[in-house]
């Protein structure tokens, strides 16, 4: 896999790679097989296997093809992207600048297997709970027909990547000088780019060693 990422822009925190994916989980899959490239875009559920690595589970549409070269593909690309927002010259101190766009995004290196039907159900359990819990009145599987989520497992494959490789790149004016990187910061939350602003300003408040 070939990703530019700029040394200024790269981190290498792996906690902190973890915990961007768990807060972004809907990503973008993408494989290559015979037909050419495949990419889906779904909601993944990471979580920690048995021997410690970090490995994304989801699923796609029996009805979607993708699913039938996942096993094969020599590798699995899953990638999470964060708040992202233009970033006008005008709000730097310095000059002569020009206009660019901040971003965060992880890329997930991996391999998939193809989960077994009976691992269906126990999945989109814990999917929805992520999104469920804490609502007034959280929806439930159980509260299905009976008759109904039969027919739901069989429209749907399940599968997991176990993860080889995360790759992050936070383009977060790191290149800049303090006082550019608050200008952009305070421009992008009067814009309500409120979580980008904040990115920014935690990321730049991290030790140089730790990005």
């Amino acid at each position: 896999m070939t990703f530019y990422v700029p040394r200024s822009f790269q981190v290498d925190d792996r906690e902190a790679l973890e915990g961007f994916v768990q807060a972004h989980a809907f990503g973008t899959l993408v494989s290559a097989g015979p037909a050419g490239l495949s990419v889906s875009h779904i909601p993944f559920l990471p979580e920690r296997a048995a021997d410690g690595r970090l490995r994304l589970l989801g699923h796609v549409a029996r009805a979607n093809a993708h699913w039938q070269e996942l096993e094969s593909a020599r590798e699995v690309l899953a990638i999470f992207e964060g708040p992202h927002a233009y970033v006008s010259p005008g709000w730097y101190a310095n000059h002569p600048s020009v206009p660019t766009w901040n971003y965060a995004v992880v890329h997930a290196r991996g391999t998939a297997r193809l989960l077994p039907p009976a691992d269906l159900p126990s999945l989109l359990d814990r999917l929805s709970r992520t999104y469920e819990d804490g609502r007034p009145a959280p929806w439930r599987m159980e509260s299905l027909p009976s008759g109904f989520t039969p027919k739901l497992l069989e429209a749907i494959v399940g599968f997991e990547i176990a993860v080889e490789e995360l790759v992050g790149k936070f383009k977060l004016s790191q290149n800049r000088r303090r006082e550019d990187v608050e200008g952009v910061a305070a421009a992008l939350e009067a814009e309500g780019q409120e979580a980008l602003a904040e990115l920014m300003r935690a990321h730049a408040a991290r030790p140089a060693e730790s990005r």
